[in-house]
């Protein structure tokens, strides 16, 4: 009979998982960086290893790559693991490679053009354009130049004519680009050497990550996450894994996780970014119940920091940048102890400092 594990549990395995109950660590030992750091907005890859006790600031530019992978977006990843996180993070089959560039699939078919194919046309044309550091905009106008009108859109919102967006972003690393650190808009780059794919190490198989860092998860939450056909995933389920109940709801952990998951009782106080790994699990209504809670901290736009008090998710943030002062405005879904108020008020603090400004003020509203 499957362990029944509690909503608690599962929070506190992820916390722990994630470690963000940690005051110091290493690029080395942080277990996000396997699958891999979201780097969006101001707030995001480097505050969320500062979250996890890595001291970012001395840490060489060098041995951090930030990669367009999972759902296009941009990610951390140590620079020594690019041949197997390049590998790892390539679409499963035709099929998830036509899910994964959307609208693009389309007019390739009609062309006779495998997704794949496409992907693969696209990476070698953008690998042969950036032989130097060049912008976005410059690479797209040389790639529009380079490609076929199978690979090619009217961009309303541009007024021109290019590659459709996801097929340019997953082809950059297939291509062997990187982005240049801290540039906006993004800069492409050659990744120094240019490894070639390696077969994947076990901790940056994506499917085990999840299992690991945003377990215990389904076959389907999965494969939300990285936004790949269900068949895929489950065809790739690992077999070391054990089945646990949550909710009523049946869920898998890896095998080797499940004591970790028993014994869960992580708590913390810390102000995530956006689109921290903890937020980014599809079981949103685990961590967020309320419909109206949840629409506010995952709008479609303008996504919010979340507040993380103990294990839960109990408000929302924003942070409000005026030269070289920082304010944060925070919105609790509850009543707030003094000892809370302190520790957000410290969180605040140590966001600025991150920042390199000073706080300013943190303010407390319903």
């Amino acid at each position: 009979m499957a362990t029944t594990i509690s909503r608690e549990q599962v929070l506190a395995f992820r916390i722990r998982a994630q470690q963000l109950d940690r005051t110091a660590g290493s690029l080395a030992d942080t277990a996000v960086l396997d699958l891999g750091v979201q780097d969006t907005g101001p707030d995001g890859g480097p505050w969320a290893l500062a979250l996890r006790g890595v001291d970012v600031g001395s840490v060489p530019e060098r041995e951090l790559s930030t990669v367009w992978s999972l759902r296009g977006a941009p990610h951390l990843y140590r620079r020594a693991d690019l041949p197997s996180v390049a590998a790892a993070v390539q679409p499963f089959s035709e099929a998830d490679a036509t899910k994964r560039i959307l609208n693009a699939s389309k007019p390739l078919k009609a062309a006779g053009i495998t997704s794949l194919g496409g992907l693969d046309t696209v990476a070698e044309q953008m690998r042969a354009i950036v032989t130097e550091p060049l912008v976005k905009g410059a690479v797209s106008t040389a790639l529009t130049g380079r490609l076929g009108e199978a690979y090619l859109h009217y961009c309303r919102p541009c007024g021109a004519t290019h590659c459709y967006e996801m097929t340019f972003r997953l082809g950059a690393l297939r291509g062997g680009l990187e982005l240049a650190p801290g540039t906006s808009p993004p800069v492409l780059q050659r990744i120094p050497g240019h490894p070639p794919l390696a077969s994947p190490l076990p901790q940056h198989d994506v499917i085990r990550a999840c299992l690991r860092l945003l377990g215990p998860t389904t076959p389907r939450d999965t494969a939300g996450f990285l936004e790949a056909p269900l068949k895929d995933v489950t065809a790739r389920w690992p077999e070391d894994t054990e089945q646990v109940q949550v909710g009523g709801e049946q869920r898998w952990v890896l095998a080797d996780g499940l004591p970790a998951l028993r014994d869960a009782d992580a708590t913390t106080t810390r102000l995530l970014g956006p689109f921290d790994l903890f937020l980014q699990g599809r079981d949103r209504d685990l961590l967020v119940s309320q419909p109206d809670r949840a629409k506010a901290l995952w709008p479609r736009l303008g996504r919010p920091g979340a507040v993380l008090l103990g294990r839960e998710v109990a408000g929302l943030w924003r942070p409000r940048k005026s030269g070289s002062r920082l304010d944060v405005a925070v919105t609790p879904w509850r009543r707030l102890s003094r000892a809370e108020l302190a520790a957000l008020s410290e969180q605040a603090e140590r966001l600025a400092a991150h920042r390199g400004v000073r706080l300013g003020s943190v303010s407390f509203s319903d």
